[in-house]
């Protein structure tokens, strides 16, 4: 069993900075990839990052790339989101996943969730 806790969320002004924090206990050599994603208020949960734990590989979202960037120092690290530019469509609950196997945007190939992070971006 693996479990997430995020950190770093608040409120934010429109073209401002913030960094999230994901630290995952238990069984974390069973992870083999880390992802963020966001769900806003009426809106499905959506992609916007991951990082593979063995081999670094990162993906973005198109609405996030060049902005947003993932990252830990080594595999123990907590993964983190630093996110710069943010605007009022990145206001949203983001969320830590881990997935177990190979893992790209899908919520699908994520198994562990953590229990979400408040971001809010006022304009």
């Amino acid at each position: 069993q693996v479990e997430l806790v995020e950190s770093g969320g608040g409120m934010v002004q429109a073209g401002g900075s913030l960094t999230l924090s994901c630290a995952a206990s238990g069984a974390t050599f069973t992870i083999k990839v880390m992802g963020w994603f966001r769900q806003a208020p009426g809106k499905d949960r959506e992609f916007v990052a991951r990082i593979g734990r063995s081999d670094s590989v990162t993906m973005y979202a198109d609405s996030v790339k060049g902005r947003f960037t993932i990252s830990r120092e080594n595999v123990k690290s907590p993964v983190n989101l630093q996110m710069n530019s943010l605007d009022a469509e990145d206001t949203a609950v983001y969320f830590c996943a881990a997935a177990v196997g190979s893992a790209w945007s899908s919520v699908s190939d994520y198994y562990y969730w953590g229990q979400g992070a408040q971001v809010t971006v006022s304009s």
